[in-house]
């Protein structure tokens, strides 16, 4: 296992935690981080886009002109789609846009993604953050004292409500339950924090997984 120091909300340290090599210290593997990434956000997008068909379209129900000796191609509806004001063709219905991802695909990307920002140095284990009240002020001061830049995951225990309180009003912190933890939220934080007791092992009971 990796050791990497213990801090305290004022940035000084308590000593050193060991980082689970099976969740820290493997190999990124880059194509199954980039699918289930892609798998995320394809499951956000709401899928209400519609556009009207010929028969959706109001109107049209006269045919424009007589079938013969015009010399033109013959027409039943003026709503058809080479018609101005007529409907749209193979255009977007409503629909789900929501992929199937293999469990292990998702295990093994959230674990990439853990080792990368370990490799890079940018995960940080803080002792307990000590907050008695909810305090913007007392968390962006501990963020600081951690040397803590850009955006940052913090990952709060469940049921903790002063420190999520703490954080939650700071633009650039992200902040979200153990369970909660996934691959895209790692991969565009610059910095992730942990608590002792929210750091993740290899133990099946406490080895999150991503909600699709």
């Amino acid at each position: 296992m990796s050791t990497i120091d213990l801090k305290t909300a004022a940035g000084t340290s308590s000593g050193t935690v060991d980082l689970d090599e099976a969740i820290f210290g493997i190999e990124p593997h880059v194509p199954v981080m980039h699918q289930v990434v892609v798998a995320q956000l394809a499951a956000r997008r709401s899928g209400t886009q519609s556009t009207k068909t010929r028969s959706d379209v109001r109107g049209g129900g006269a045919k424009p002109f007589k079938q013969k000796g015009t010399g033109r191609a013959r027409a039943g509806t003026t709503r058809a789609p080479q018609w101005r004001g007529g409907g749209v063709a193979l255009g977007p219905k409503p629909r789900s846009y929501e992929q199937r991802t293999p469990k292990k695909m998702k295990r093994l990307a959230l674990r990439s993604a853990l080792s990368d920002r370990a490799a890079d140095g940018k995960v940080t284990v803080v002792d307990t953050w000590g907050f008695t009240a909810p305090s913007t002020k007392a968390a962006a001061k501990a963020l600081a004292a951690l040397g803590v830049e850009g955006r940052a995951l913090v990952v709060v225990a469940a049921g903790d409500d002063v420190t999520w309180r703490s954080f939650r009003n700071l633009p650039s912190v992200h902040v979200i339950t153990p369970g909660e933890l996934n691959t895209y939220d790692i991969l565009v934080s610059d910095h992730v924090l942990f608590t002792k007791d929210t750091l993740p092992t290899a133990a099946p009971a406490a080895a999150p997984e991503e909600d699709q």
